[in-house]
Formats: C-alpha cells, sequence, structure tokens
C-alpha cells in the first residue's frame, strides 16, 4: 500500500533541510513532545491513587495526554524524526484506503540516529506498558480503570501499527515479515550448531 496522495506533495518534496550529524538531536522540541504526553499520562495513571480521589477528573486528564500523544505521533514526530507517515484516505465512493509513506531514499540522510533512537524506543515500550496495565487491572478486578488502560493501549498501539507498517513501506503483511525473520533465525541457529 506504498503510495502517494493526489492532496498531498510526495513525502520530501516539501522539506529543505540541511543534513546534520547523525548523532545529534535536530528536532529537541519534538524529541521531548514525542516522550512528554505518554510519560505524562503514564504518570498520571500511576500516581492517580497518591494525589486525587477524583477518579473522572482523572481518565479524562489520562485521555487528552494520550489524544495528544496520538495526534503528536501521527502528524508531527513521525514525519520530522524517523520519515514516516501513514494516513486514511477516503474516496468519493466512501470507501477508506490506508496509505502507509516512508520519505524517499535519499532524504534519509535528514534523519539522525538520535532522533531514531528515541522515537522508536518511546513508540515500542510505552505500548509495552499499557499492555501490563491491562492486565494487571484485569487480574486485580479494577474494572473502572479498565477503559483508562484500554485506551491507551488502542492509541498507543496503533500509532505502533501504523510506524511498522510504514518501516515497511506497507509491501508486505506483518505476518509474512515475521515468518521470514522467524525462518531466518531458525536458519542462522542450524547453520551454528552444525
Amino acid at each position: 500500500m506504498h503510495q502517494s496522495s493526489q492532496n498531498a506533495p510526495l513525502f520530501g518534496d516539501d522539506d529543505d533541510v540541511i543534513p546534520s550529524k547523525k548523532s545529534e538531536v535536530r528536532h529537541p522540541v519534538v524529541s521531548f513532545l514525542h516522550l512528554f504526553f505518554r510519560t505524562s499520562a503514564i504518570l498520571v495513571y500511576l500516581l492517580y491513587d497518591d494525589y486525587s480521589s477524583h477518579f473522572i477528573a482523572c481518565m479524562v486528564t489520562i485521555i487528552l495526554l494520550l489524544s495528544c500523544d496520538f495526534w503528536t505521533v501521527k502528524n508531527v514526530s513521525g514525519r520530522l524524526m524517523v520519515g514516516l507517515r501513514w494516513w486514511n484516505q477516503v474516496h468519493e465512493d466512501g470507501t477508506s484506503h490506508w496509505v502507509f509513506e516512508a520519505r524517499k531514499a535519499d532524504s534519509l540522510k535528514q534523519t539522525t540516529s538520535a532522533e531514531s533512537k528515541i522515537f522508536w524506543l518511546g513508540l515500542i515500550v510505552f505500548p509495552a506498558l499499557w499492555v501490563i496495565f491491562v492486565f494487571s487491572v484485569i487480574l486485580t478486578f479494577q474494572i473502572k480503570w479498565l477503559a483508562v488502560a484500554v485506551m491507551g493501549l488502542v492509541l498507543q498501539g496503533a500509532n505502533l501499527y501504523g510506524y511498522v507498517r510504514c518501516k515497511m513501506r506497507g509491501e508486505s503483511s506483518l505476518r509474512s515479515v515475521a515468518k521470514n525473520y522467524l525462518g531466518a533465525q531458525l536458519l542462522k541457529q542450524a547453520m551454528r550448531t552444525t
């Protein structure tokens, strides 16, 4: 599904940025916001019992932070930090089409390894934490928190799924990539033992 939209400029055509060192953070505010909203949502979730007795206010705060995080990661940090973006395009006939796009190979020099590490670390670690929270809510029977934990998992999991598809350029399904990776690992293991 690697495709560019007719209504949007081709990815990389709207960027005129001077390449820089690979280890520096070129977008410090974006990098900060990439981690700020998701960290804040988790801190509010974890510290609720210690500082507040208003469940509804806490829930609304967490959902607002998660929504800000979703928007920021999807529309800003993915584009600037790693050169990836995804969106849903609705055609005139009402059909929906998902577009997963990666910046052109010649303009990938605009991304830095430090920003890439920050982006992927934040994108993978925080949904894993929400998975843990969902299971802990279920196991401890704190049902009122289930909606909040599921919302965190869904919003951050959607961004993770979208960017993994972008990284693979939407050319193959996640299942086939996982099978290919597993097959390669088994082959390496077999070659080592012989």
